[in-house]
């Protein structure tokens, strides 16, 4: 009976551990000072001059979500990890405004256990891209990917809908109407609305939900799953049977990784398309295709014999 005992509570104290090492829950407590404000939409302070409580509205910007921070990639990190602990005392000296920000490669270069995911190709495909600092001055990692957020979900088993409604959410910070000042940041100008820079592409919203952006506005690279060099404007894919054909580009773009074998499915040319959607001119199934021929043919056989035998009766009648 004791080692029973023994056993369950061994199991009891590894699966806690093992939940506090995955949820970041371990860190709630060494968060939870920076958290109570930041965590929060209103936060409030005592104003040590006149002792009057005062509650402030926490800048969109300066506001962290708890439950997308501890289901994030981060979320095994204490916020000083990557802020300087001067943060801890508030209100928070203003010199902390020009803190420098720690980039991916920071952490994550030259690191063998991140090797997969091959950061500094990343990095130099970023740096050839429209979102280069050099073209846009200020932009980072991060302007894209909030660390305080962001989590893997191309690698997860998350479902197509999921994860594209996900990386567009990324760009649709910037991109879309209601994100365009976000722009202004970086450039002096606001972005065109998506339906008006767009107005050549049919079924806008279906095509939104469908595909990512980086399908049509970046250029693949044979080691990345996700492209990073974003192309200019006016070398976008703008050709449908780019993606509607035999030899879709979603097969080397969105599709790249997944099993070759799986590519036909019950009888269906890049059958892998239709575990999401079916696509018109690149998910097509051979067996109908035969079929269709098979009936064409007996079709025209038909016109055929019947002409014949209109030819036939004809001349019979015109000997009478």
């Amino acid at each position: 009976m004791k080692k029973v005992l023994s056993l369950i509570l061994f199991i009891s104290l590894t699966s806690w551990c093992f939940s506090q090492n995955n949820t970041g829950t371990g860190n709630h407590e060494a968060n939870s000072h920076c958290l109570d404000c930041h965590g929060q939409k209103v936060y409030g302070y005592v104003n040590p001059d006149d002792g009057n409580s005062v509650r402030k509205l926490m800048p969109v910007d300066f506001r962290v979500d708890s439950v997308l921070f501890y289901t994030g990639a981060h979320h095994t990190f204490k916020c000083v990890d990557c802020h300087v602990p001067e943060y801890d005392s508030f209100p928070h000296p203003n010199q902390l405004r020009f803190e420098p920000m720690y980039a991916c490669l920071d952490c994550h270069g030259g690191d063998e256990t991140y090797a997969k995911y091959h950061f500094e190709t990343i990095d130099e495909q970023f740096r050839k891209s429209v979102h280069s600092p050099e073209t846009l001055s200020g932009f980072t990692c991060w302007n894209c990917h909030d660390p305080h957020s962001f989590r893997i979900n191309q690698r997860t088993g998350e479902t197509i809908a999921n994860t594209i409604a996900y990386d567009n959410a990324v760009c649709m910070k910037c991109h879309f109407e209601t994100g365009s000042e976000k722009m202004l940041l970086l450039a002096n100008e606001k972005l065109k609305p998506m339906s008006v820079s767009h107005d050549w592409l049919p079924n806008q919203e279906l095509h939104f939900k469908q595909v990512r952006c980086i399908e049509c506005h970046a250029a693949m690279h044979d080691s990345l799953l996700i492209a990073h060099m974003v192309t200019s404007a006016d070398s976008a894919v703008r050709q449908c049977k780019e993606c509607h054909s035999r030899n879709s580009m979603l097969l080397s773009s969105w599709y790249r990784f997944q099993n070759i074998e799986n590519r036909s499915k019950n009888g269906f040319v890049n059958g892998i398309l239709l575990n999401e959607a079916y696509v018109i001119g690149a998910s097509r199934n051979e067996i109908l295709n035969i079929l269709s021929l098979v009936l064409f043919g007996l079709t025209l056989g038909g016109i055929l014999v019947h002409a014949l035998f209109r030819l036939k009766i004809n001349k019979r009648k015109s000997h009478e």
